[in-house]
């Protein structure tokens, strides 16, 4: 199962703006993508109250991951969102 840890970017973490652009990029994805702070259950990465409710601040590493024909390339391309600055 390809995994990929990032550093979230935003300076308001995954909530409000940038939780609904990652939600809408995951939920396009073709396989399920979760995503999990160290020591917290995943979450599938698809819904914006997932996201919210993972409480990742701007700073804090969240692990990224998919299982699944195309799993790699959808891991890869939400861990890259979450590590830009959605904030604009």
């Amino acid at each position: 199962m390809p995994e990929r840890r990032v550093t979230v970017a935003s300076k308001v973490g995954l909530h409000a703006r940038p939780a609904a652009l990652v939600a809408k990029a995951a939920a396009s994805q073709p396989v399920a993508v979760s995503i999990a702070k160290d020591g917290r259950d995943p979450v599938a990465a698809g819904s914006v109250l997932n996201l919210m409710t993972l409480a990742a601040g701007h700073g804090d590493e969240v692990i990224i991951t998919a299982e699944g024909e195309g799993a790699q390339a959808a891991v890869d391309a939400i861990a890259d969102l979450v590590a830009s600055d959605l904030d604009g």
